[in-house]
């Protein structure tokens, strides 16, 4: 095996004795040398299963230390891990597995139905403990498979909100990369502790800080589930340095009591991602004098992509910074020239943490990836100091009477708003404008249609201002957070009544 692949042995050379992960709801934690000890029973485990390079080997579970024995064997045989999102219903995850043929699933047995329910035939592995894999019977084998580093060591299914969820392949390359260039741009080191509540079937849960602390020594806190206040009372007892949350996750932790009387004296930075990020939340941590700021990724591209220092969120609220040591970035126009300081482009990224391709979708492969470079579909726009920032999706950019308007910034300025608890803004269909814009908001208080288009009015542009809002007790959300505007769009145009 090329040596520097299997980067796993590499660190337990280093530091055999120094921990690697936590489980925070036993508490069970493992040093290097044993999340080593186990990879190599699960690597022997599929080899005797019959696993060969190139075959799928399949986790559903909640966040767990079996994603890790997974992944880790597959990186020491040249198997495909495929981490299942488990927020998925029946029939996409028959799809899922259907296109990726698994050869083993692990399986948590709060999941065992559902995957029963798909019908597929796949050996099941019972990850029902920490200790399940005491139970497998294997035979000892050599680890002697040629690879290369484009080769495939993962594939993530993107959410699938614009039809059938795509695996995104991630090579031996991706991830390393990604790693590689976290941990040199984000300064990361093996003192260096993360909670992880975010899934791990989702690429924030695996190569924002998983992989990347794992590579540099550091330590990992594995939480099966998100609780806003076990959150914050882990990120105190674990002494976390880093984390990633989602807005969402945010939202949640900045009302409760815990969070109001933390000081999280170890806390470096909070970090925000998969969503672009209400800058109340920024405030709420500004006021708590601790550093936050907003990251910027996708799973075919890293997903880690810029940097930007705390102390510059301040006067550069809502950038994601700029681009970290060893990827590039273009913002490009229509017409494929580059977009000047200050004008609105398609983000788009090269680097060797970009993915490889779309699995059995050559043409969707073609239309995202371009002569190297990764067209990401969202808008941005870089200032004169190079500072970047995330307008929106292409997809959701509105004309409205032949005006561009971008939805982030209305619904930056509402959430602003103290009576408004969640935000989303669409364009539907209209006759006179081609598109008009409209609001969907939640609220902590009463507020009518004309205070919002009043409020409205103090900050935007009149072809910017909703010309309709629908109240709603709970704006929906996709799997992995984000709130779902093709369902909202979905809803109004098939009957704005069951709003």
């Amino acid at each position: 095996m090329h040596a520097n692949l299997d980067w796993l042995q590499s660190r337990v050379n280093i530091s055999p004795e120094k921990q690697a992960v936590v489980d925070a709801m036993t508490d069970d934690s493992w040093t290097y040398k044993e999340l080593h000890e186990r990879t190599n029973i699960i690597a022997n485990f599929f080899l005797t299963k019959g696993v060969k390079k190139g075959d799928r080997v399949a986790i559903l579970a909640p966040n767990h230390i079996g994603y890790l024995d997974f992944f880790f064997a597959c990186m020491r045989i040249g198997a495909i891990f495929i981490p299942l999102n488990w927020r998925l219903s029946t029939d996409e995850l028959t799809y899922v597995i259907e296109d990726s043929k698994p050869k083993i699933i692990g399986t948590a047995p709060s999941f065992l139905d559902k995957l029963q329910q798909t019908g597929l035939d796949a050996d099941i592995i019972h990850i029902d403990d920490n200790h399940y894999y005491r139970t497998l019977n294997y035979e000892q084998h050599i680890f002697e498979v040629a690879m290369k580093e484009e080769d495939p060591l993962a594939m993530i299914y993107t959410g699938g909100t614009t039809g059938r969820p795509k695996g995104v392949v991630l090579s031996h390359r991706s991830i390393l990369w990604n790693a590689l260039n976290t941990i040199v741009s984000w300064d990361l080191g093996a003192d260096d502790v993360s909670l992880i509540t975010t899934p791990m079937f989702h690429t924030g849960g695996l190569n924002v800080y998983t992989l990347p602390l794992l590579l540099a020594g550091g330590k990992v806190v594995l939480s099966p589930d998100f609780q806003p206040k076990k959150a914050v009372e882990d990120l105190m007892k674990y002494q976390c340095t880093v984390v990633l949350f989602v807005p969402t996750m945010y939202h949640m932790i900045i009302q409760t009591k815990e969070f109001q009387e933390a000081s999280f004296p170890n806390m470096k930075v909070f970090v925000s991602g998969g969503a672009p990020c209400p800058h109340k939340i920024y405030d709420a941590f500004w006021e708590k004098g601790i550093a936050f700021k907003e990251g910027y990724g996708l799973t075919e591209a890293g997903p880690n992509n810029f940097f930007i220092d705390p102390k510059d969120t301040i006067r550069k609220i809502g950038s994601v910074g700029k681009p970290m040591l060893f990827n590039t970035i273009k913002i490009v126009k229509d017409d494929g020239s580059l977009a000047g300081e200050n004008e609105v482009g398609e983000l788009i990224l090269k680097g060797h943490h970009s993915f490889e391709y779309y699995w059995n979708k050559p043409e969707e492969t073609k239309e995202v990836l371009k002569d190297g470079w990764v067209h990401t579909g969202d808008l941005a726009k870089q200032d004169e100091e190079g500072y970047v920032y995330i307008v929106g999706r292409k997809k959701e950019m509105i004309i409205s009477g032949g005006e561009n308007v971008y939805p982030l910034e209305i619904e930056h300025w509402l959430e602003a708003h103290d009576l408004i608890d969640e935000a989303a803004v669409i364009g539907l269909p209209d006759e006179k404008w081609g598109e008009i814009v409209t609001g969907f908001v939640s609220l902590k208080g009463d507020l009518t249609e004309e205070e919002l288009i009043a409020y409205c009015n103090q900050k935007l542009t009149r072809y910017k201002v909703p010309k309709k809002f629908y109240f709603l007790s709970e704006l929906p959300k996709t799997h992995v957070g984000k709130i779902d505007k093709g369902l909202l769009r979905k809803k109004v145009i098939k009957n704005s009544t069951t709003l």
